[in-house]
């Protein structure tokens, strides 16, 4: 069956597809829940133009890989027909196993199971309804595939995922200090012994890649005000496992909430997940602002109407008097316990690091041949002093 569909992006302009399995995949009730989930979370209540969503991502991200491989066909890299569609599929569904809400709510509606494991799970039942079209998929998705660079593309320091992310997040943004030369790293890209790596003239380019990831961090990613927001709706969640049996059982997030479930998320719980997205938080959060419960309704009203939580940023920790203070202090004025107050002024950290140089390593092929680190390069940006985390302590407390 002949496919050939075309998709207008506002990023990038016409994005193709145009082969039956991508098309299927895109078509999935599973794929297309990514429709409604927002790539930011809560970051619209910054920026509100941060309305995109998982999909666009998803697309945007397979558009950069066809860019890619088709960039390293060009200079010789053997990569067959088969490859070349299964590291499309991949990065199509790299982020197809994030909940509501995406990274703000992972780990707290299914604990101690990350985005990248519930993909996984996804990968192998659509493969079954695939007739296993996804094998070499799973195996590149895993890091089991012989050649190592299609993995890297999908899943490293100067993947695809990331260069789609940074571009488009500061297109919706606003924010210019996000924008990179997209097309210019691609054209750098290279493979030597099954690793992906870059040429030497692309250097300025990845530099500038990995400082602008660090700015759309702290501008955007952990701005302050979106932290307190994520870390409220964080919270309400929080309160309302603990209230799980006074909850509605019948609505699509109960099943999640109930902490009396002992078994760890598997395959029985894969259909409840796909089912959810951030219509059903949305929903809970408006009808929690008339539940019984103090802590639950005002987080909640609170959250809907943007009435946020004070934060400080500071390079300390938060002083343990401070903290009990405020707490007494919110304690008394709402009518709650001491314990009930800790939903409304609490501590945390937050860190980020430029390049991670323990990790995935970027590595840049010179002229004569040799390999270097690209934090080894000669007069480089990117040295052990930006390749250190930064962390900053934050203190969310109401404006009483």
């Amino acid at each position: 069956m002949q496919v050939r569909k075309i998709i207008n992006d506002p990023v990038y302009g016409f994005i193709t597809i145009d082969h039956p399995l991508i098309f299927s995949i895109i078509n999935h009730p599973w794929f297309q829940r990514l429709r409604r989930i927002q790539q930011m979370a809560l970051a619209s209540l910054v920026y509100p133009g941060a309305v995109h969503t998982r999909f666009h991502h998803s697309l945007g991200a397979y558009h950069l890989m066809s860019c890619a491989l088709t960039e390293l066909r060009s200079k010789g890299v053997d990569i067959s027909p088969e490859e070349e569609l299964a590291a499309k599929a991949g990065i199509l569904l790299h982020d197809i196993g994030h909940g509501p809400f995406s990274h703000a709510l992972e780990h707290v509606l299914i604990e101690g199971c990350s985005h990248e494991a519930i993909s996984r799970m996804i990968m192998h039942r659509l493969n079954q309804e695939f007739n296993g079209s996804l094998d070499i998929t799973i195996a590149i998705f895993n890091g089991q595939y012989p050649k190592r660079f299609l993995y890297q593309l999908i899943s490293g320091q100067l993947d695809v995922d990331r260069m789609d992310y940074l571009t488009r997040d500061s297109f919706f943004t606003g924010v210019s200090e996000g924008v990179i030369g997209y097309d210019r790293i691609l054209k750098m890209l290279t493979v030597r012994d099954g690793e992906l790596m870059v040429e030497e003239k692309g250097i300025y380019s990845i530099e500038k890649f990995l400082v602008a990831r660090r700015l759309m961090y702290w501008q955007v990613y952990l701005h302050k005000t979106v932290l307190s927001a994520e870390q409220m709706l964080v919270r309400i969640l929080m309160r309302a496992k603990e209230l799980a049996g006074k909850l509605d059982s019948d609505a699509p997030l109960a099943h999640f909430l109930d902490t009396s479930r002992k078994s760890a998320f598997g395959e029985a719980d894969l259909e409840r997940f796909c089912r959810l997205d951030d219509s059903d938080v949305e929903g809970m959060l408006k009808r929690w602002t008339h539940h019984p419960d103090k802590v639950l309704s005002t987080l909640s009203g609170d959250l809907i109407d943007r009435h946020l939580l004070k934060i400080r940023l500071q390079a300390d920790p938060v002083a343990s008097g401070d903290l009990s203070a405020r707490r007494l202090a919110v304690a008394r004025q709402l009518g709650i316990t001491d314990k009930e107050a800790g939903y409304f002024v609490f501590e945390g950290t937050a860190s980020n690091s430029t390049y991670e140089a323990g990790d995935e390593m970027i590595r840049v092929l010179f002229k004569n041949g040799e390999v270097r680190d690209i934090s080894q390069v000669d007069n480089a940006l990117i040295h052990q002093t930006l390749a250190s985390p930064v962390k900053k302590f934050y203190f969310c407390y109401p404006g009483l």
